[in-house]
């Protein structure tokens, strides 16, 4: 329990982080906004990101660490630091980017000004591993129509890397939603489905540093490749990423307390999504047609020789 009752929580999932964790957490502890707790959940690494973080913790009380007794998989690890948050406001980090000093100060000050808002973040920056700057990310995600169908359509239109995530966020909205889940792209339908619930607000200043190296997750992986990554003790071998995708979203729409109107013209927007991804959906049938006959012809041949 924590002992004392912070605004924000920043929630850190890390795994083998050890080359940069270090740097990310001196990036949160520079905040000039200091009323925040730092939960670390470490994912069972098999480096010294252990010591490195409980050297860190023992310095700061705001920091608490928690270790995982095996690999979770990246979606159920950014939800353990969520459960284990008590702010009001809530922030994920990822073990090897940066916050600019003020970055917690301008989303806590949106935050408090508009109750409509779901997220606070700032425009973004793409490092290198060694911090040198690559270049800016073009997303333009700052959401500010009233009407959730308009904000989901600009959302798809506009979505790319998906850096928004790592803004602030109530954590009443945060409740409502499903949050990251256990599968490739679950980004994606996360912030697809908070859009439902309020504004995106994007702070015009660059104040997020994003680093792409050769370890980190967003590098070019294959979908099961991913999926593994996301749910390391998920045996599938095929996974369809458009449908799984579709599905969440029609999922969020019938969670959404949005009235009758919002929902058919939510509700439209998926289906125009559906015909638009019409090639990749038919593939992806297809595909799971070939790959069953496949299983099943393998099958039977295992059967028929242990049948002698």
């Amino acid at each position: 329990m924590n002992p004392f009752n912070p605004k924000v929580s920043v929630g850190m999932p890390v795994y083998n982080g050890e080359r940069f964790v270090a740097e990310a957490l001196d990036s949160i502890l520079s905040q000039t906004y200091g009323d925040f707790e730092l939960i670390i959940s470490d994912n069972a690494s098999t480096d010294s990101t252990e010591e490195i973080c409980r050297l860190y913790a023992g310095r700061d009380r705001r920091i608490r660490y928690f270790r995982n007794p095996k690999n979770l998989g990246v979606g159920r690890n950014f939800r353990r630091t969520f459960e284990l948050s008590s702010g009001e406001y809530f922030k994920w980090a990822a073990a090897d980017d940066l916050c600019a000093p003020e970055f917690l100060k301008h989303c806590v000050e949106v935050l408090n000004g508009d109750s409509s808002v779901a997220i606070a973040f700032p425009r973004t920056a793409i490092i290198d591993e060694f911090g040198c700057k690559v270049s800016d990310n073009a997303d333009s995600v700052d959401l500010q129509s009233p009407s959730p169908s308009e904000r989901l359509r600009k959302l798809l239109l506009n979505l790319g890397l998906c850096d928004a995530q790592y803004g602030v966020m109530p954590i009443r909205f945060l409740r409502q939603t499903t949050l990251i889940q256990d599968f490739a792209g679950a980004d994606i339908c996360f912030l697809a489905e908070l859009c439902l619930y309020g504004k995106f607000h994007e702070i015009a200043e660059v104040m997020f540093f994003r680093r792409f190296h050769p370890g980190c997750s967003s590098r070019n992986r294959s979908n099961v490749e991913v999926q593994h990554f996301y749910n390391p003790g998920s045996h599938k071998e095929l996974y369809l990423r458009e449908w799984r995708h579709l599905y969440e979203k029609v999922r969020a729409l019938c969670r959404a307390p949005l009235n009758f109107q919002e929902k058919v013209r939510v509700a439209r927007l998926l289906l125009e999504l559906g015909t638009w991804n019409r090639r990749q959906l038919l593939n992806e049938l297809l595909l799971a047609l070939k790959w069953g006959t496949n299983s099943a012809l393998v099958d039977k041949e295992v059967t028929r020789r242990k049948q002698g």
